[in-house]
């Protein structure tokens, strides 16, 4: 008998793939704008800018390290999960500028649509039991091992990586991105309720 409080492999394969497909949209409207973020994804950026190596094969890397402590503090399940909408989703960053140009963009509409648009692939992903990794994992891993809050472990990851933006892009840009990187965990804030969503 199905359980209703489960999600099918179907159910999950179009939830990772819906999830990595906007967060690649997100990350190409990001990046066409030349602007930063948090997290892991905004440590690709920096290194993508810093470097000229293309976003995607940097954050595919860039996630390597972290599937380790995933597996220890959260499970196979959920590492394999993860792996693929990584993977996905640094393929499909290489493929949307092919496929999607911006004539006109206003920089702060495209940090708001970059927002709502990761909040929304985040939330498909952890609805579908994945992530795309990083720092969120390093965040769970030390609260259950020292007691220091994940969500302080992510702020201050956060402040570093804006910090060091301010070297490779100037102050208003750095402050329009940091515009989307709230929307972005406003979205997430707002409707990612564990009690009011149990599927997995």
């Amino acid at each position: 008998m199905t359980d209703p409080n489960r999600h099918s492999l179907l159910e999950d394969a179009q939830g990772i793939a819906y999830g990595a497909g906007m967060a690649a949209f997100a990350i190409t409207i990001l990046t066409h704008l030349g602007l930063v973020t948090g997290q892991t994804a905004g440590l690709a950026v920096l290194i993508s800018y810093a470097t000229g190596w293309g976003f995607g094969p940097v954050f595919f890397v860039v996630n390597l390290p972290f599937y380790w402590l995933g597996y220890r503090r959260i499970g196979a399940v959920f590492v394999l999960k993860t792996f693929l909408a990584v993977g996905l989703m640094s393929g499909l960053v290489m493929l949307f500028p092919r496929w999607v140009d911006f004539a006109h963009l206003d920089p702060v509409v495209g940090a708001v649509l970059f927002g709502a648009i990761s909040g929304s692939a985040l939330l498909a992903l952890f609805r579908h039991g994945a992530s795309l990794g990083g720092v969120g994992i390093v965040a769970l891993y030390l609260q259950d091992k020292t007691g220091f809050r994940a969500g302080w472990t992510q702020l201050l990851v956060d402040l570093v990586i804006f910090a060091i933006a301010l070297a490779l892009r100037d102050a208003v840009t750095v402050a329009i991105s940091a515009l989307g990187a709230l929307v972005v965990n406003l979205v997430i804030a707002v409707n990612h309720r564990r009690d009011r969503y149990v599927a997995t």
